[in-house]
């Protein structure tokens, strides 16, 4: 669809994520290795102004359910707004992705469920390592 594609993670500090943007980006640079029109990188500010500092014409966003629709329709108009050069695309998850959340993930694998197959094995032992404090997965 796209010559070329950069992941692009945001340094926020007022959110406590899990992992650290480094951590991320190792993470999406690990599932990713193989696609050679791929960068992965990490920012500050807002998304819209790192895409025309990239010289990026558009800004891909993937959308599971109508609750993400409302949201990302309102950043997609403000970023259009702000900077109308750049378009925003919406790409919808497949049906056997669109349930799955980062929340309920990190939930599903505290009360001890299986996550196979919702996320990479390499990300499913940094994730045990993390919440559970197991030994991670090689």
């Amino acid at each position: 669809m796209f010559d070329r594609l950069i992941v692009a993670i945001l340094r926020n500090d007022q959110k406590q994520a899990l992992f650290s943007p480094e951590e991320r980006m190792e993470m999406v640079s690990e599932v990713m290795r193989g696609f050679s029109n791929l960068e992965v990188a990490s920012f500050d500010g807002l998304l819209v102004d790192y895409a025309a500092q990239r010289g990026a014409s558009v800004i891909l966003r993937g959308i599971r359910a109508v609750s993400d629709y409302e949201y990302e329709l309102q950043m997609a108009l403000m970023n259009r707004r702000l900077r109308p050069d750049i378009e925003t695309v919406f790409l919808m998850a497949g049906e056997a992705h669109s349930f799955i959340s980062s929340r309920l993930v990190k939930e599903v694998i505290r009360l001890g469920g299986n996550i196979s197959g919702l996320v990479p094995a390499s990300i499913e032992g940094r994730l045990r390592k993390r919440l559970l404090g197991e030994a991670e997965a090689l």
